[in-house]
């Protein structure tokens, strides 16, 4: 493409079709030493850069903004009722630890056996928070404590049993009421158990092994030998001898950014309750109390199959 020296004037004019008709357009500059074809792409660019939308029908037109509209006043709608609901929330959670409602008051835990707490390994690095968590369970009166988080930061920072001893005074410490103080009035130690990831995939490998280990080592040999037919209580016994058994936690709270238990021995969740108390940074003692409340309120039903033989 051969190239103009020096500056060059150029005029055109050409029409457009358009609703309203042909529309007449018409260009006129000046170029300096560019190749033809360059200023033809430029001009041809900046034709089409400047043209109207499409036009759009009436109808669609409505139907676009009324469509808007719906998804704007759903919206609002549902970050209202959420914004509601976490008002309500935390006015109940304030009301329970200035202890106007007088039935969170008796917490009858008397079926709370083993309480299970959970937690992101990020939030477990915050100590005080956990401390200050384990102080409201021995005021409310809770014997064992299982903590868990899946990279072990509470495991090293907590002894794997250390007993926790009652402070009457723990709820002054901590801003609670004095009439909190009177929940329980038990001087009684609280066991704690801590938990990791490697108690889980590892532990069921440890058990898988020393079965598979035990049935090699039997005393049948060769043909006689039986397939093997491990039951649940084999597989209990199995963890236990490797060090990964322990209690069946009744109920479960889980503290972090994300709503399920984060690789909590499963074997040990057959009938728990698992109840999701949000962020451990934003933890609320009325929060507490209203788990174990609604616990204590709950039945669970069992099943028992017989079978009879002949």
């Amino acid at each position: 493409m051969p190239s103009i020296r020096g500056n060059v004037r150029v005029a055109f004019e050409f029409s457009l079709p358009s609703v309203c008709g042909n529309v007449r357009v018409a260009f006129e500059f000046t170029l300096g030493p560019l190749r033809l074809q360059e200023a033809f792409v430029a001009s041809e660019a900046s034709v089409f850069m400047n043209q109207p939308p499409p036009h759009m029908s009436r109808p669609s037109i409505i139907i676009k903004l009324i469509l808007g509209l719906l998804w704007t006043i759903t919206h609002l709608a549902i970050s209202f009722l959420n914004l509601w609901s976490h008002l309500i929330y935390s006015l109940e959670c304030y009301l329970i630890s200035s202890g106007l409602l007088r039935k969170y008051q008796n917490l009858h835990l008397g079926r709370l056996k083993c309480l299970a707490i959970v937690v992101d390994s990020k939030e477990a690095k915050s100590t005080v928070k956990v401390k200050q968590l384990l102080c409201w369970l021995s005021s409310m009166g809770v014997k064992y404590v299982c903590l868990y988080d899946i990279e072990g930061v509470l495991k090293r920072s907590f002894e794997p049993a250390v007993n926790v001893s009652r402070d009457r005074t723990a709820g002054e410490h901590f801003g609670i009421g004095a009439n909190i103080k009177d929940l329980h009035r038990s001087q009684r130690e609280m066991v704690i158990d801590c938990l990791s990831g490697s108690d889980g995939k590892e532990g069921i490998a440890k058990a898988a092994s020393l079965l598979c280990s035990t049935y090699f080592n039997g005393d049948t040999h060769g043909d006689g030998k039986r397939k093997p037919a491990f039951t649940e209580a084999d597989m209990a016994s199995a963890l236990k001898a490797v060090g990964c058994g322990g209690p069946e936690p009744d109920l479960l709270l889980m503290y972090g950014p994300a709503r399920c238990h984060l690789g909590f021995p499963a074997w040990r969740l057959r009938y728990t309750e698992i109840t999701y108390m949000g962020p451990l940074k934003s933890m609320k003692y009325g929060a507490i109390v209203k788990a174990l409340y609604n616990f204590s309120k709950k039945h669970q039903n069992y099943v028992l199959q017989i079978r009879y033989t002949n």
